[in-house]
């Protein structure tokens, strides 16, 4: 039994260190000797930690790589968006184009009304001062027979000339406002009415029981359908108890 050396009558470097993987593969190969039985399964737990351990450490580096297989390709992607963007673009510069032009329109539009209201406002104020034109136009030759029948009222002593040019004016007068749409107001019935009438004067009578018109003091004219002038009267009305 002298004769036998054994391992550990060897010295043991103390300065010597392990490794870390040579721990590990220490550590399985005394988990090994601990059983026979169970040397197989510890074995095969290890082999798997490792594995997984090592799947880890390789996962991370595969999400770092470029896309491929049924990811999208990133620069057909940018080519695609810069296509979207140039479309957007375009249809911007449409709409600006479409705006400017309705703009012009709405400016036109608005000048345009703005020259209408002025030509509008032009024409009224004319028309106002030119519409009696044609009625004045006619009274002209009425205005010349006034002179002459003057002129003939010096010459005359009876005035008997001169009252028939006066009767020839009225005349034409009244015929002229006729022309324009003006019409007397006749006295048809003493039947006093408020609406054509206007009484001046009055004085009661027991033998009348509503107003009644007595005298007409001035005609009275229609425009057309509506009073121009009432007739100025007198009546009479019932006398009060």
């Amino acid at each position: 039994m002298s004769g036998k050396k054994t391992e550990s009558s060897q010295p043991v470097d103390q300065n010597k260190k392990e490794k870390p993987d040579e721990k590990a593969e220490l550590k399985v190969k005394d988990g090994a000797r601990a059983t026979e039985a169970g040397f197989k399964v510890s074995e095969q737990e290890e082999i798997e930690y490792l594995q997984e351990e090592r799947e880890g450490k390789e996962a991370p580096c595969a999400a770092g790589r470029e896309p491929g297989g049924d990811q999208p390709d990133l620069k057909e992607t940018i080519n695609k968006l810069q296509a979207e963007l140039e479309g957007k673009d375009r249809e911007i510069s449409e709409l600006k184009k479409a705006v400017e032009e309705l703009k012009d329109k709405f400016l036109r539009s608005v000048a345009e009304l703005d020259n209408i209201r002025k030509r509008t406002e032009r024409e009224k104020e004319e028309f106002f001062q030119y519409a009696l034109s044609d009625l004045l136009r006619d009274i002209l030759p009425i205005l010349d027979n006034f002179e002459r029948a003057l002129k003939t009222s010096e010459e005359e002593v009876d005035g008997k000339t001169f009252r028939e040019g006066v009767e020839l004016i009225y005349r034409m007068l009244l015929n002229l406002v006729k022309k324009h749409g003006v019409r007397p107001i006749e006295l048809e019935s003493k039947r006093f009415d408020p609406s054509l009438h206007h009484a001046l004067v009055s004085e009661e009578s027991a033998e009348v029981s509503e107003p009644e018109i007595k005298e007409e003091l001035q005609k009275g004219y229609l425009l057309h359908n509506r009073l121009l002038r009432p007739t100025m009267v007198k009546v009479i009305i019932p006398k009060k108890n």
